[in-house]
């Protein structure tokens, strides 16, 4: 399995990062990867309950297949992702950062399987750490700027 676990400081509170990451309106507006919603989207997220999005990887569109596992209101998201072939379960961890102003930690970790099968052939571990990488590191850079620059 492969781990990849990043981490930011936001300078918005846990209840703006948290909204951020759980209202489908908002979500589609940080994320420049997710279109709209394929599913009705209300009461997301809840465990147990998959939802579709239109969703770009690269230049390509496709579905993101979201599922809850965990929902810990501004503490911690844990949630089954499915792009095509590529399987990872993704958490956010959300944690007040003490001192004069209002900051909030955020984690994400990603865990995914070594290879990824693809027509033909399949993707090695490598190139699975690298793709992983890029995605915490764009979702981390995107929720940063869109929690500090609204309100």
């Amino acid at each position: 399995m492969i781990t990849v676990a990043m981490s930011t400081v936001i300078g918005a509170d846990s209840d703006r990062v948290w909204r951020a990451l759980t209202l489908p309106g908002e979500l589609a507006a940080w994320d420049e990867r997710i279109v709209a919603p394929v599913d009705d989207a209300a009461n997301y997220p809840s465990p147990g309950r998959e939802l579709r999005w239109r969703y770009r990887l690269g230049n390509v569109p496709t579905i993101l297949s979201e599922t809850p596992r965990e929902v810990c209101p501004t503490e911690r998201l844990r949630t089954r992702l499915c792009i095509g072939t590529l399987r990872f379960d993704q958490t956010y961890t959300l944690q007040p950062e003490m001192g004069p102003e209002t900051r909030t930690r955020l984690s994400v970790k990603i865990v995914a399987s070594n290879t990824v099968a693809v027509i033909g052939t399949v993707i090695d571990r490598f190139e699975v750490r690298r793709r992983a990488v890029d995605h915490v590191d764009q979702t981390l850079r995107s929720l940063q700027k869109w929690c500090e620059n609204t309100h």
